[in-house]
């Protein structure tokens, strides 16, 4: 087994060393007028505060449109006369009011930029409603690629939903479309053909029977919700219920599957109070109980939208009924339901600004799936499930990306991620330490939008450990630290390399059978040793790399 590890170390060694040297990277993207507009802070946006939408939308299977309106309320924080709004190709705006009057706007690519006509005094309340229409974007491959999917069930009914996280909910609905302004409420009526049900956020109010057929369900969001986390799901749905008994009293938890599927998903979304029990422990009470959680059955794989979780892994356990941590443990719980029901606690609660910084979201949320593990089968198999997924790292470019262009960074925000919160863990060296500090991020930046730089300090202050080289080293570059070592008699010689200037990362080793804690730092340092064995193991819930020169 230590054979093994000591080959896979090598291994990441060698492809970060060609990291490092630029041998792996990739071409710089080329980012466009469009990318600043839809990924800044304009001027246009950030003289208002967003409090309350109303968004009132038709959905007409039969030629893929959708229709509507968007009423939204704001505080005016600044005196400026053009707001920002958008909405994104093919889609389009076809009036816009305010206070009784239509106002003239121009459109530059995916944004709608619109005069207002009566003074905008700083601290008032105002309103206005932007109708708009057309056919969105279908999504391909959802839900990585944003859009609406149009499909049927086995019945040959209509099975329609939204999906839309990175390009954005402008993709179907007019809005405000930067994540660090989060409506604080906010009215989801959806009208659908009579035969099927529409489910959104928060607590449904009422279903409206319209005249031609047709029904309306309304659905009001009580608690601040990010952009891409409001959906829409029709179909045929059948809808069964329970009470979960949580950190913060009775949760109202309801499921939304197709008539079809009842029977699987009565037994599989057992899996959901196991997840709350697992999560509250590790994060603290679930976020949103005004608004309960729902989980609903989608065309596609599945999306944490807020209390109104998405999925489509076929009532498999594991990621479509595979192991993505190799370990066996994987397959002990369905990955959808404890993955995208994470992002509750980090990405609806916890709620990236830029998405450049969308690592709070999937780093948290992928370690989270260790948690789990370690909740119900032991601290041995969430450590072997953190470790599995190693294997799945790439060490292609930084995990943030770049900032104000809508820019994601690596996908090993997922995995690598994940291990860079475990290797933290081991330098807490406190179970409960580290459980406090966890439920301290979802208490201190609760329904708040945060930056990388909060999240570093927090985790610096409240662990007591200096973390800037750290979160350096694993966030903004691709190298892994690699601990360089050799024995000369009975002397061992150690240094960090393939590292940022200053990294002092401590680890914990095995040295000729007795374990010991190194404290390397980018100067090569000497411990006497007691023995001519010279065996050195590094713990391997350290996500670093070694390499023994004496050899």
């Amino acid at each position: 087994m230590k054979q093994y590890i000591a080959s896979l170390i090598v291994a990441f060694c060698a492809v970060d060393v060609a990291n490092a040297q630029g041998l792996l990277d990739k071409a710089p993207t080329q980012f466009t007028h469009q990318d600043t507009l839809r990924g800044s802070i304009t001027p246009e946006r950030v003289w208002w505060d967003l409090k309350y939408y109303h968004l009132n939308v038709k959905v007409n299977p039969k030629d893929s449109t959708i229709v509507g309106s968007n009423k939204i309320r704001y505080t005016v924080l600044k005196e400026y006369k053009t707001m920002q709004i958008d909405l994104q190709e093919p889609m389009h705006i076809d009036k816009v009011v305010q206070d009784g009057k239509e106002l003239t706007f121009k459109r530059d690519g995916n944004a709608f930029f619109i005069d207002l006509k009566a003074s905008q005094i700083i601290g008032q309340s105002k309103e206005l409603t932007v109708f708009f229409g057309g056919k969105p974007k279908v999504a391909v491959r959802p839900p990585w690629d944003g859009g609406i999917t149009w499909r049927k069930d086995a019945n040959g009914l209509d099975f329609i939903a939204s999906s839309c996280q990175g390009l954005g909910a402008s993709v179907w609905w007019p809005n405000k479309d930067h994540m660090y302004d989060e409506v604080e409420k906010m009215l989801i009526s959806v009208n659908v053909p009579g035969n099927l049900t529409n489910v959104s956020n928060g607590r449904l109010q009422s279903v409206k029977k319209e005249k031609d057929g047709t029904r309306t369900f309304n659905w009001y969001v009580s608690n601040p919700i990010n952009n891409y986390g409001v959906n829409i799901n029709v179909g045929d749905y059948v809808n069964f219920s329970e009470k979960y008994k949580g950190e913060k009293g009775n949760l109202d938890c309801s499921y939304y599957v197709l008539r079809d599927n009842v029977g699987k998903a009565k037994e599989q979304f057992k899996d959901v109070p196991r997840m709350i029990e697992a999560f509250e422990h590790w994060f603290g009470p679930y976020p949103f109980y005004e608004d309960s959680y729902k989980l609903v059955e989608a065309p596609y794989l599945g999306m944490e939208h807020q209390s109104s979780v998405t999925y489509g892994n076929g009532f498999k356990n594991g990621y479509l009924g595979r192991d993505l941590s190799y370990s066996g443990w994987g397959l002990k719980f369905d990955f959808i339901i404890i993955h995208e029901s994470g992002h509750e606690w980090f990405a609806n609660n916890i709620t990236y600004k830029d998405i450049a910084d969308m690592w709070i979201h999937e780093s948290f949320t992928n370690y989270g799936e260790s948690l789990f593990v370690e909740y119900f089968y032991g601290k041995k198999a969430g450590y072997e499930y953190v470790r599995g997924v190693r294997k799945n790292i790439a060490n292609d470019i930084p995990i943030i990306g770049k900032y104000n262009v809508n820019s994601e960074g690596s996908g090993d925000m997922y995995y690598k991620g994940a291990n860079m919160l475990h290797t933290l863990r081991q330098l807490v060296n406190d179970d409960e330490k580290w459980r406090s500090i966890l439920r301290g991020l979802n208490n201190t930046f609760y329904h708040q939008t945060v930056t990388t730089e909060q999240i570093e300090k927090y985790l610096s202050i409240q662990s007591g450990i200096e973390l800037q080289n750290f979160f350096d080293q694993y966030l903004r570059t691709t190298m892994v630290p690699t601990l360089e070592y050799y024995f000369t008699e009975n002397h061992l010689s150690y240094r960090w390399i393939n590292c940022v200037t200053g990294f002092n990362m401590s680890v914990k080793i095995n040295l000729n059978g007795v374990e010991a804690l190194l404290h390397p730092t980018t100067e090569i340092q000497d411990l006497k040793t007691t023995t001519y064995q010279n065996n050195l193991v590094i713990d391997e819930n350290f996500y670093v790399a070694a390499m023994d020169l004496s050899k």
